[in-house]
């Protein structure tokens, strides 16, 4: 019976190591995308999906800064791409 306990906890105890060291990884990159985004709101949104769209491309950790780096560039291309800038008024007030 001690041995099952001793098994038993150690199993645990490396569960919840892994758990925790998996949920740090995450925020760590959630973070590093969140700040690259600075205050802009789409932008944020913007980069959540780009994370998203990283892991789906299995990019790995240690390029994951540069690789998110280039889509925060990329960011005004890719901006709403029918959306149009707003032009100046006309000079005769209409």
């Amino acid at each position: 019976m001690d041995y099952f306990i001793i098994v038993a906890t150690t199993a645990a105890g490396l569960y919840f190591h892994w758990w925790l060291y998996v949920r740090i990884k995450r925020w760590g990159d959630r973070d590093l995308a969140l700040s690259l985004a600075g205050r802009d709101e789409e932008k944020k949104d913007y980069m959540l999906r780009q994370l998203v769209h990283a892991q789906e491309l299995k990019i790995k950790r240690r390029d994951l800064p540069q690789w998110l780096e280039a889509a925060a560039a990329g960011y005004s291309n890719a901006k709403a791409p029918d959306a149009r800038e707003s032009s100046p008024p006309l000079p005769d007030g209409s």
